[in-house]
């Protein structure tokens, strides 16, 4: 069963002959890639600026020339958010459109679902997703995670609630890779420093109400609850903790993709006021995260509208045209990825686009990519270190406290 995809603003399949016109610089093959993304369910707000993002740098690359001589092109499908729909969608792009890479997927359970295949294939995943598996599980070197780990995640969470003096932390977790993830990354983080965590709970998804396992939470008096959730159960258990009217002092810290202007409309700025909202960032500092915005809104006519994900996606085209450059003049996948990390040389020359890149790699130099979305820093698990933001609800307004630095380990 094909899996449905709504049409976006960009194409997502374009030919090079399309991209270039009649070009002098025009590249004379062109290999196509997969932009797998949530174009529907939970990671709808995310999904469409996501693949029109991988086809600004797409468009990047062949401006430039292309890779070594080739041209990229981007066939697009929806995941749903769904493992189940992105397997279908996988095997789609893989065995039918031939695609040498697939970019894009988001939330733990849909990468996980997908990895065996795309493994199986010899494609490499470049992945927006936090689980520790993740990492642990790619045992070929063919996933490439161009968001924060979920344990890294969670050292941000420690920090802030450190910094914040809070000392009775408790934590709840949706029960999948990805939330208990964030919340073990805070618990191990939150014990280094020698800390207690005074109780934690993991629940079930999809259920109609949370008061038990909130109960169990509340009778421990805690300060802060550190939570690894989603939206729709997040808006479930701050509703019924309100109402409950228990422990009104409470504090909350909660993932950016959770703790967001639809929670504020979902329940209103009096249950949100206080919230503590976390996120990984753009690296806001750079010429590259510059230059993508600058495209994308030539491109799409809007801008990314705070979405960071699509700041990653751009990365996955311009660090994989560069891994091309880099391989030249054998490029198979396999020698692709091996190139992955040499673009991306703590001792190289910073570039910030592909152009300059490309042009430093045609001179013989040993390059370090600079990413828009994180100074990337690929480390042996092929994961980054980005940025946090501290942001609290105020009024029903998120207002940006401050950034969380993690040294890269």
């Amino acid at each position: 069963m094909t899996v449905p995809v709504r049409p976006l603003a960009l194409p997502l399949v374009l030919a090079a002959s399309c991209l270039l016109g009649a070009s002098a610089q025009a590249a004379d093959k062109t290999m196509v890639i997969g932009a797998l993304t949530p174009i529907s369910g939970a990671g709808s707000p995310y999904g469409s600026g996501m693949q029109k993002a991988l086809q600004v740098g797409v468009d990047d690359i062949n401006a430039a020339g292309g890779a070594c001589g080739t041209s990229l092109s981007v066939v697009g499908e929806d995941t749903q958010t769904s493992p189940e729909a992105a397997v279908l969608a996988v095997k789609k792009l893989v065995e039918v459109n031939k695609v040498q890479a697939v970019m894009g997927t988001w939330s733990s359970g849909v990468t996980l679902a997908v990895m065996p295949i795309t493994t199986a294939a010899g494609v490499p995943l470049l992945n927006t997703s936090g689980a520790p598996a993740i990492s642990t599980d790619d045992k070929a070197d063919l996933v490439w995670r161009f968001q924060a780990t979920n344990g890294r995640f969670g050292r941000a969470f420690a920090e802030i609630a450190d910094q914040g003096g809070f000392t009775r932390p408790a934590t709840m977790a949706f029960n999948n890779a990805s939330g208990i993830g964030n919340t073990q990354g805070f618990v191990e983080a939150w014990k280094k420093k020698g800390k207690d965590i005074v109780a934690s709970v993991v629940y079930e998804p999809k259920q109609a109400s949370y008061r038990s396992e909130l109960q169990k939470i509340l009778a421990a008096k805690p300060d802060v609850v550190v939570m690894g959730s989603y939206l729709p159960d997040t808006t479930i258990i701050l509703r019924e903790w309100f109402q409950s009217g228990e422990n009104p002092d409470l504090k909350w810290i909660i993932p950016g993709w959770a703790a967001n202007e639809k929670l504020v409309e979902a329940l209103g700025p009096e249950v949100t006021e206080g919230i503590l909202s976390v996120d990984s960032i753009s690296n806001e500092k750079a010429a590259s995260l510059d230059h993508f915005n600058t495209a994308f809104q030539k491109a799409t006519g809007g801008s990314t509208g705070g979405n960071v994900y699509a700041a990653m996606t751009y990365d996955m085209a311009v660090v994989w045209g560069l891994a091309m450059q880099a391989s030249c003049p054998d490029l198979s996948p396999k020698a692709i990825n091996a190139k992955i990390r040499a673009v991306d040389d703590a001792a190289g020359e910073k570039v910030f686009t592909f152009a300059e890149g490309k042009a430093a790699l045609e001179a013989g130099k040993t390059i370090n990519y600079e990413g828009a979305s994180s100074q990337l820093a690929l480390d042996a698990y092929g994961d980054v270190t980005p940025d946090f933001s501290l942001s609290t609800i105020a009024k029903g307004k998120l207002l940006r406290k401050g950034v969380v630095s993690l040294p890269i380990e």
